[in-house]
């Protein structure tokens, strides 16, 4: 039970990626030739989300390797598109171990990520969705599905999960500023599958959980630190403090390669901040006094005291802790 929606295609030379920057409003695949040009893709948001961030960094280096280019270069190159996301070095990490490290080794094992990033969103789906309740209703931030992985998807799995098990009354979805993944790309998600969903203003969901009776806010991760403090997309830990201010039930959905047990805690998580003009334009368009000044963290961190479950394909963590932890990774 994969998605329909298919945002990282190999095609022998070249790597295409569907170029979330224009969804809605058209499809357009971009042709990747290079590390380099898959390196641009990854830091423009052409292609965005942790674990699609890692399949398409692994392929990259397919590209080079294919030309004869040199690896270090590609991989460096690759290394510095996005810091957050630790799925990026996780997957150059695994890729460098590779040998011998010819184009049809490297391919091979890029292959393999994108397929195990599938199969394990699919566990993740079904762990996940047996937490909820029936008839339920939920919250969830930013874009987890098929267009942030390799296919179904993290949280959005859950929620895609939940909908075929008949577990799903409604899902909300924030609009996510200020690119607007969730109004933009999770909205487009649920609509193609006919999932139940209402998009929802960021700065609505606390109102929200007052009026409303919702059982639990799903959410995806980019780096979790060895206590279960999360860094996830700007607006996640205010969705998690109205959370436990309304006794909303709170989940991380991440595969395990987000974890990042050399990282103690979420202080020691470096956290991107991007352009002035994400904040202060829009389409081109000034919406702010020229030269306004503008703070534009991509992330934040959700302590692990306000996450009541972190699901990934080896099973759930309740309450999470650097015990806890250790103990399922090994």
């Amino acid at each position: 039970m994969s998605s329909v929606v298919q945002p990282i295609v190999w095609a022998k030379d070249r790597l295409q990626l569907l170029d979330q920057r224009v969804l809605p409003h058209a499809v357009v695949m971009l042709d990747c030739h290079s590390a380099a040009e898959v390196a641009k893709g990854i830091h423009d948001m052409a292609v965005r989300g942790a674990p699609a961030i890692g399949i398409a960094a692994a392929y990259g280096l397919v590209l080079d390797a294919q030309q004869g280019l040199d690896y270090d270069s590609a991989e460096r190159v690759l290394a510095e598109s996005r810091p957050t996301a630790v799925n990026l070095r996780w997957a150059l990490e695994r890729m460098r171990r590779v040998q011998p490290r010819d184009a049809a080794s490297l391919l091979a094992e890029a292959t393999a990520i994108h397929a195990e990033d599938l199969a394990q969103n699919l566990r993740m789906g079904e762990l996940g969705a047996a937490l909820l309740p029936l008839a339920a209703t939920v919250i969830t931030h930013c874009n987890t599905g098929a267009l942030a992985t390799g296919g179904h998807g993290t949280a959005l799995g859950v929620i895609r999960s939940a909908h075929a098990a008949g577990r799903l009354k409604l899902a909300y979805n924030t609009e996510t500023r200020p690119w607007l993944q969730g109004a933009r790309l999770t909205a487009f998600e649920l609509a193609q599958e006919g999932i139940p969903g209402k998009l929802l203003a960021d700065g609505a969901a606390a109102h929200l959980m007052s009026s409303e009776s919702i059982d639990w806010v799903i959410v995806g991760a980019d780096r979790i630190a060895a206590n279960g403090d999360t860094a996830n997309k700007i607006g996640t830990y205010a969705l998690a403090l109205a959370a436990r201010a309304h006794g909303v039930k709170f989940m991380v959905v991440a595969p395990s390669g987000t974890f990042d047990l050399s990282c103690p805690n979420g202080g020691a998580i470096p956290i991107e901040e991007r352009s002035a003009r994400e904040l202060t334009e829009f389409r081109g368009t000034a919406i702010a006094p020229g030269g306004y000044a503008a703070y534009n963290p991509v992330f934040d961190v959700t302590p692990a005291a306000l996450i009541d479950a972190i699901v990934c394909e080896r099973g759930v963590i309740e309450q999470p802790d650097a015990a806890k932890i250790a103990a399922l990774l090994g």
